[in-house]
């Protein structure tokens, strides 16, 4: 059985943490309205979705995969670049207790879940605003004992690796090549963004289903064209807080400790 961990949109969420967009009002009713609509996306595709509470301190709780990463064999729980979102995982790691065993990213290390790609035994790490390479070395470690590789690769002009690129299914990648070097991921089958869209890299693989901002309909079609299952939804509202369908749930099969 599939796991969806979500956070619920804070009524603080107009104080989020931006570095690459201009702050514009946010609708917090609407925002809830389209997370409510996510949520029954994931559990369409065939999860059992488990929300969590988030308070006045956490304007950015809604994001939670940014506070912890989930493999089959351990989860490891960051330490965010913001210093505003540390506050935001011991309620996170509390919740995956009874699913894995826990491991966390300690300081001087950061590390955002953001920017964690896993594709096969391959798991790709931003270096980025929120990321560190203390951090990823960490990741690293706690890693290579279960036999994963992790790759250290750079990231520009956006917020986290997997604004950049996100895997859609069968080890196809969906990528902005202005955002990352193309040639990290050379091993791998690429679509392309449409370049009139250039934060339409992030998408959702679930099951068989790809879940995906109704905002980038020129990628959608070269999603499609490649035979795959996409189903939108609209996220406008978490947008405007750099956010994307990736950053609000933690996916995960169910293997109780």
């Amino acid at each position: 059985m599939l796991i969806a961990i979500t956070r619920e949109v804070s009524p603080a969420i107009e104080r989020c943490e931006l570095t690459h967009l201009a702050r514009s009002p946010i609708d917090v009713g609407l925002a809830r309205r389209q997370h409510d609509a996510y949520e029954q996306c994931l559990v369409e595709a065939g999860c059992t979705v488990r929300r969590l509470p988030a308070g006045d301190d956490m304007p950015d709780s809604v994001f939670i995969e940014d506070t912890s990463v989930v493999f089959d064999e351990l989860a490891i729980v960051t330490r965010p670049g913001a210093a505003s979102r540390r506050v935001e995982t011991p309620v996170v790691a509390e919740a995956l207790r009874k699913f894995r065993t826990i491991h966390c990213i300690e300081a001087p290390a950061t590390l955002d879940g953001g920017d964690v790609l896993v594709v096969g035994r391959t798991v790709f790490v931003g270096r980025s605003g929120r990321t560190n390479d203390a951090g990823i070395e960490q990741m690293r470690r706690m890693l290579q004992p279960f036999g994963y590789t992790t790759c250290g690769v750079d990231v520009r002009g956006c917020l986290h690796l997997k604004s950049a690129v996100t895997t859609v299914g069968d080890g196809r990648l969906l990528l902005n090549p202005e955002w990352v070097q193309p040639s990290d991921f050379a091993a791998f089958p690429v679509v392309s963004v449409d370049p009139t869209e250039p934060f339409g890299a992030n998408a959702l693989r679930v099951g068989d289903r790809l879940i995906y901002s109704a905002a980038f309909p020129q990628t959608r079609c070269r999603l499609e064209r490649c035979g795959l299952n996409v189903v939108t939804v609209d996220v406008s509202e978490t947008a405007k807080a750099e956010g994307g369908v990736t950053c609000c749930s933690l996916v995960f099969d169910q293997r109780l400790l």
